[in-house]
Formats: structure tokens, C-alpha cells, sequence
């Protein structure tokens, strides 16, 4: 029997073209042309000012929290549903953050958690775009407004996914993507920022530079570069945009392969829906989603550990999702869960199970969805 992965790779068949054409371009450190013309292809597909290639969504994050000025004694609001890097961005620069429950249906940041965790010391708000969703960006947008807040959008999960027409990573003040090998368009490793404020450009790249005006210099703005901000080394190498570029260009035909899919998951999970056994995932009925994840949330702990052991037995890997990050070890130890309760989070993470999705499995399918009806046939 053959066994059927949670993820796997998927190329479009010109990335090897395109990383052969890197070499002999004879550029293989960042900012080279494939790295532009990815830049230029994001702006383009959000709608953001400014798209800057990084070697992570990670340093997409920590580029972010950089560029809101971040400091001891400031908090950030997030969800504690989400992956440890969100919150590591904020705390590498010595802020504290501040973790919210998510909403029960779409499983992203609730907005009024967010509303009764704002005080004099909240200097941004952090969302995470879960399974390519998105939470209620006008609600964020409007308490971020009123309180004179910065938005950073997490979108590692979300490209290509919208709120009201609006691409998600593009309507707050900056937005984080991942190009992760497990995410719908891959570079193995790598992500982008956009800079949706076109005051924090020159900023943005100085910072991605190491902290000097170098990018200025290649433009011919400055007749040198120097130190002039805080910085790191935040470019990928021409080698994974070379990648990413036939990605991007992929991109449709990827996307529709991955909705068709989900869909043929969500159809074929409706009756047990209906019958009490599971729930099927809820979008916010403002968001298009990009089918990134199918998931399912069981009624149980002791039954999703059953589900995933008996998925295993008919050669399917079906796996759980986030640790919540309140209720981590180094989370307690610095006193960041602050005794905080947050249910729905605490229920999600029991609960939820993630089913395979991936362009190539589709000969596969019916026998995941054969053996997810089986697991509920023997109850």
C-alpha cells in the first residue's frame, strides 16, 4: 500500500530551467533579477507598494516588528493559535506578546478578544491568516485606527486569499509570506514582505540590507552606502527566487488544482457533518479563501489521536496543528500566558486534524476520504 504523505513538493517544471539560468546569469546573491521579478510579480498579484524577497516568512516577521519600532515595555496583540515565530519577532526585539482567543468558527483572532487586551502600552496588532482565511480585517482595521495601533499580517498561509476583493497581507500596515515547501507556492525555504505604507519603503529595504542604504547605491541615489539603521541579512539567494519565479508564474493552475481538492473534501465530508461527527472548516463570508488546508475538528482529544493512529493503519498521514503558544513552556516561564484562559484556542488545538492536500494527489483522494468514512463506520 502505497503511502500517502501530508505534503508534498510540487514543481511546476521550469524551476530547474530557471536555477540553471541564475548560474549563468552569474548572480547568485540576493537582489538579482529573479529576485525583482518576483518583487514585481507580488506587487502586482496584491496590490502591495512594495514586495521585498526574504529568506523566511520568519524574517518577513522580524523585519516587520523592526520597522514598528518595537522596544521594551511595548505589547503586541496576537492569536495564540499560530506558529512560535509569530510571536518571536516581537520578542526578539523586547516586547511583550499579548495572546488572544480566536474565533470558534473561523479559527483566526477574535476582534473583540483583541478589543479588551488593548492598553496604553499596545503598540500593534498581530493577525494570523489561518488555513488561508482571514479574521474580520475591518473590525481589526477600525480598533487599529482608533487606537492609533500598527497592523501586521501574518499571511504565511494566505497567498493569493481575500478579504472583500482586498489580497490578505496588503490591508494592514505590513504583511508576512511564506514560500515554505508545505505552503500552496514554494521556494523549499523563503517569504516576502509587503510594505503597504509607501513612507516605510526606503526604510524596509535599509533594514533588509543589514542596516545600510546599499539598495539606494545599485539604484545610483547615493554615491556610496553605509551603516545608517539596524539591520540584518534578510535576502534569499538568487538560486531560491529563480525557484520561486516559476511558482509565481504557475500560480493559477496550482491554486485552481488545490480549490478542486478542497472542494472534493468538503463535499464528500458533508453528511458527517450533518450527523454531529465533525465540523468541516468556516471562512469568513468576506474572504475568498486559496484552499491552503483541509482540516476537521473531531469532538474529542482521545478521538483525534484515534483518527490520526487509524489514518496511519491505511497509509495516510493526517496530523495535528499548533501547541497554542500561552500554554508553552517559555511562554509560562516568562509569565506571557498571565493565568489567561482562552477556550476556544484550548479546544481548536485538541480538536483539530489535518487531512493531506497536496498538487499530484488527486489519484489518491478517494482512498483518504474512503478511509476517513471507514474510521466513523467503526465508532
Amino acid at each position: 500500500m502505497d503511502w500517502i504523505p501530508f505534503n508534498k513538493p510540487y514543481m511546476t517544471g521550469k524551476e530547474l530551467f530557471n536555477i540553471a539560468q541564475a548560474h549563468f546569469n552569474g548572480m547568485l546573491a540576493g537582489d538579482g533579477p529573479f529576485t525583482k521579478s518576483c518583487q514585481a510579480k507580488l506587487e502586482l498579484m496584491t496590490g502591495a507598494p512594495k514586495a521585498l524577497l526574504t529568506h523566511s516568512c520568519t524574517a518577513a516577521l522580524e523585519m516587520a516588528a523592526l520597522l514598528c519600532d518595537l522596544r521594551s515595555g511595548d505589547e503586541v496583540i496576537m492569536p495564540s493559535f499560530t506558529f512560535v515565530s509569530t510571536a518571536n519577532a516581537v520578542v526578539l526585539r523586547g516586547a511583550k506578546p499579548v495572546f488572544a482567543d480566536i474565533d470558534p468558527f473561523t479559527l483566526n483572532i477574535d476582534p473583540m478578544a483583541v478589543e479588551q487586551l488593548i492598553s496604553s502600552r499596545t503598540r500593534a496588532i498581530c493577525v494570523v491568516h489561518y488555513a488561508g482565511g482571514c479574521c474580520d480585517m475591518g473590525r481589526i482595521l477600525e480598533l487599529a485606527a482608533l487606537h492609533g495601533l500598527l497592523v501586521i499580517e501574518d499571511a504565511a498561509q494566505a497567498i493569493t486569499s481575500t478579504y472583500q476583493g482586498r489580497s490578505l497581507g496588503a490591508l494592514g500596515d505590513y504583511g508576512a509570506l511564506s514560500f515554505h515547501e508545505t505552503k500552496n507556492i514554494i521556494a523549499g525555504e523563503g517569504g516576502a514582505l509587503l510594505v503597504n505604507s509607501a513612507d516605510q519603503v526606503l526604510r524596509s529595504e535599509i533594514i533588509r540590507e543589514k542596516g545600510t542604504n546599499r539598495t539606494a547605491f545599485l539604484r545610483g541615489q547615493v554615491d556610496k552606502y553605509s551603516w545608517v539603521d539596524i539591520g540584518s541579512s534578510f535576502l534569499p539567494g538568487e538560486v531560491v527566487a529563480a525557484f520561486l519565479s516559476a511558482q509565481l508564474d504557475g500560480c493559477d493552475e496550482i491554486i485552481k488544482r488545490r480549490m478542486d481538492l478542497w472542494l472534493n473534501y468538503h463535499a464528500a465530508f458533508a453528511e458527517l457533518e450533518s450527523i454531529g461527527w465533525l465540523r468541516r472548516p468556516i471562512f469568513h463570508s468576506e474572504c475568498q479563501h486559496n484552499a491552503h488546508m483541509y482540516y476537521l475538528l473531531l469532538r474529542n482529544v482521545e478521538e483525534r489521536s484515534g483518527f490520526i493512529e487509524f489514518m496511519k493503519s491505511r497509509g495516510v498521514q493526517a496530523i495535528f496543528h499548533y501547541v497554542p503558544l500561552h500554554s508553552s513552556e517559555y511562554s509560562r516561564c516568562n509569565g506571557w500566558d498571565e493565568g489567561r484562559v482562552l477556550p476556544v484556542t484550548d479546544l481548536a488545538a485538541e480538536r483539530l486534524v489535518r487531512l493531506p492536500l497536496w498538487v499530484g494527489m488527486e489519484p489518491f483522494q478517494s482512498r483518504i476520504i474512503q478511509a476517513v468514512g471507514d474510521f466513523f463506520d467503526s465508532r
